[in-house]
């Protein structure tokens, strides 16, 4: 099973946490961050960068579930 994850451009402040933090699931790229891969496997680290954003703007699901940030 896989989940998918996204940044939402809108909100990312490219503080470069999440790729700090994973560089396998997160990159920056010019003014935001954007996933490596948008299906990624399961994985409790993709949950804790989604956690770690400054701006929120990092979502993580599992189908239509929002797994992250987690409340």
């Amino acid at each position: 099973m896989s989940w998918t994850t996204e940044v939402d451009q809108r909100l990312c402040m490219a503080s470069g946490m999440c790729a700090a933090l994973a560089p396998e699931l997160y990159r920056l790229d010019g003014a935001h961050a954007e996933p490596v891969r948008k299906e990624i496997d399961e994985d409790d680290l993709a949950l804790d960068v989604a956690d770690s954003c400054p701006a929120l703007a990092i979502v993580v699901r599992d189908g239509s579930e929002v797994l992250g940030p987690r409340p």
